[in-house]
C-alpha cells in the first residue's frame, strides 16, 4: 500500500464570487495514476470535473492534461481548464508557471491555453462546428421544441436546440433518464436578456445532469451565434442554478484554424492536500 499526498484546489470558475459559477478540483501530479484511480479521486470531489496536471516532458505545451467527471473521463473541460490556468498563474511555488499565459496539452483536444487578462482569464479552445440535424428523440427527452444542431467535428459531441427565448431555456425541466441514453452534450440556447445569449447544458450520460456553467458548450455557441449575431464577440449568460457569465470570441491561430477565445473569472474556495492510499 502506497500513501500519497496531493496538492489539492478547489475553484470556482467563470464566477467573481464565490458559490457561482461551475466548481472544479485542480490536482498536480507528479506521474499519472491508474486511470480508476484518477475516476475514483472525481467520484470522490463530486464535482462536474477534476482536473489532473503534470508537466509536459514532450516539450509540446507547458502541462499534460485531463479532465474527469465522477464516472468518466471527457475529452475536453472548458472550466477545469480554466480554473487549472487559474491555480498555475496565482499561486506561488505551484509547478513552472513563467509569464502570463500556461498551455496544455490534452488527449484529444490538442494545446489549450490560459492567459491573464484584465477581466480574469482568457481561455483559448478549439471550435465545434454543427450543423442542423432532425432529433426528435433529444427533442422529447429535453421536454420541448426548437432547431436542432448537431456537431460535425471538434473534440466533443454535441447537440445544440435553438429555442425562442430565454424563458424557454429556464423552462426546461428534461427527462434526465431518457436523455442518458444518448452521449452528448445537449446545449439549449437562446438570445438573451440581460446577455446577448443564454443556455442551459446537460450531460446525464457523462455523469452530469445539469452542467453550472460549460466552457466546452461555448467552443460550439461561439461560432453559432456569432454568425447569427454578425459580429466575432458576445456576452454569455448560463442560467444554471448557480449561474455563470463569460464573453466568447472568435479568433483565429498562428496556423489560421478558427478559434473559441472565452473570459472569466476564477475564485479559489480550499487549499489543502487530498490524502491517497492505493
Amino acid at each position: 500500500m502506497m500513501q500519497l499526498s496531493l496538492p489539492y484546489w478547489h475553484v470556482d470558475a467563470f464566477a467573481d464570487r464565490i458559490f457561482a459559477g461551475n466548481q472544479a478540483a485542480v490536482i498536480p501530479l507528479e506521474e499519472w495514476l491508474p486511470d480508476a484511480v484518477l475516476t475514483a479521486i472525481a467520484a470522490e470531489n463530486m464535482f462536474a470535473e477534476t482536473a489532473f496536471l503534470l508537466p509536459d516532458a514532450s516539450g509540446a505545451a507547458d502541462y499534460e492534461l485531463r479532465w474527469f467527471t465522477p464516472t468518466v473521463e471527457v475529452a475536453m473541460c472548458g472550466h477545469a481548464t480554466l480554473a487549472s490556468g487559474h491555480v498555475l498563474l496565482s499561486q506561488e511555488g505551484v509547478g513552472s508557471a513563467v509569464g502570463d499565459t500556461i498551455t496544455f496539452r490534452t488527449r484529444q483536444a490538442g494545446v489549450l491555453s490560459v492567459a491573464r487578462a484584465a477581466e480574469g482569464y482568457e481561455l483559448v479552445l478549439p471550435t465545434t462546428p454543427v450543423a442542423p440535424r432532425d432529433d426528435p428523440a433529444l427533442l422529447a427527452s429535453l421536454g420541448t421544441q426548437g432547431a436542432v444542431f448537431r456537431s460535425t467535428g471538434g473534440a466533443e459531441d454535441v447537440a445544440i436546440v435553438l429555442l425562442e427565448d430565454e424563458a424557454a431555456v429556464r423552462a426546461l425541466a428534461p427527462d434526465m433518464r431518457a436523455l442518458a441514453a444518448t452521449e452528448l452534450l445537449a446545449i439549449c440556447t437562446a438570445p438573451g436578456a440581460r446577455t446577448d445569449v443564454v443556455s442551459r447544458v446537460f450531460a446525464p450520460a457523462w455523469g452530469i445532469d445539469e452542467d453550472p456553467v460549460t466552457g466546452s458548450a461555448h467552443a460550439a455557441l461561439a461560432p453559432f451565434w456569432a454568425e447569427r449575431l454578425g459580429r466575432a464577440t458576445f456576452t454569455a449568460h448560463q442560467a444554471s442554478a448557480r449561474g455563470g457569465d463569460l464573453t466568447c470570441r472568435l479568433a483565429s491561430d498562428s496556423e489560421g484554424r478558427e478559434r473559441t477565445v472565452l473570459t472569466g473569472r476564477c475564485i479559489t474556495v480550499v487549499e489543502g492536500r487530498f490524502f491517497l492510499e492505493i
